[in-house]
């Protein structure tokens, strides 16, 4: 597989799973198909987009209108298939689907900015995460709900770490490219998930929360 065919499938991917989280967060609310499926795509391409615009390269799917259809296809079946599911259900589907569509398209996201070398070696692991968090983002807002970077859940920090070990591995050993992708994609993928599963969390002493718990309690 080469590196080209690599970053294609991981954007696809990525695709499918941050569309099908677009409609699952407004579906327990009401929503008509066509909301849904345009919530889905923003979703989907809304990271993306806001990378290319930054490198000043032509928007990705514009290039390729399969992102497009790609989106619209699993919003449409996601719409379809979220009344089987419980709202509880949901909510987990979306945060495991939403850990899958951040491992993908922050690895696709670093090797795009490495291979145009811009702004090496921050940029790769800023935009890597931009794009990755981005789309979710923009779907929380849209969505009328708190985003996932309001809470203290471990979500920006696994991919970080995983932009950074890429980065650093394809530096050192740039002809194992497509390896290193899929080993820095699985370990965001699988750090996200196990935050999600165990509930795991930023320490209090970590977060704003702690100093104004503090505060309060001087105070008193």
């Amino acid at each position: 597989m080469s590196v080209d065919t690599l970053q294609y499938l991981l954007g696809m991917a990525g695709t499918v799973a941050f569309a099908v989280t677009g409609v699952l967060a407004v579906t327990p609310r009401g929503i008509d198909f066509f909301g849904a499926c345009v919530l889905g795509l923003i979703t989907a391409i809304g990271g993306g987009t806001i990378r290319d615009l930054i490198l000043g390269v032509p928007v990705f799917w514009a290039a390729d209108l399969n992102y497009i259809w790609v989106a619209l296809g699993a919003s449409f079946v996601a719409f379809l298939t979220e009344r089987l599911l419980t709202r509880r259900e949901i909510h987990r589907t979306m945060l495991y689907l939403d850990a899958l569509g951040v491992s993908m398209f922050a690895i696709q996201a670093a090797q795009k900015v490495m291979w145009l070398d811009f702004g090496m070696p921050i940029a790769p692991i800023l935009l890597g995460v931009l794009t990755a968090i981005g789309g979710g983002l923009l779907r929380d807002v849209l969505a009328g709900q708190p985003t996932l970077l309001k809470r203290r859940e471990l979500y920006a920090i696994p991919v970080t770490c995983g932009c950074i070990l890429y980065v650093t591995l394809l530096t050192w050993f740039p002809a194992y490219a497509v390896l290193t992708g899929v080993v820095c994609s699985l370990l965001i993928l699988c750090l996200r998930s196990s935050a999600i599963y165990w509930d795991l969390h930023v320490p209090l002493w970590l977060t704003t929360q702690s100093r104004h718990t503090d505060s309060t309690q001087s105070k008193k």
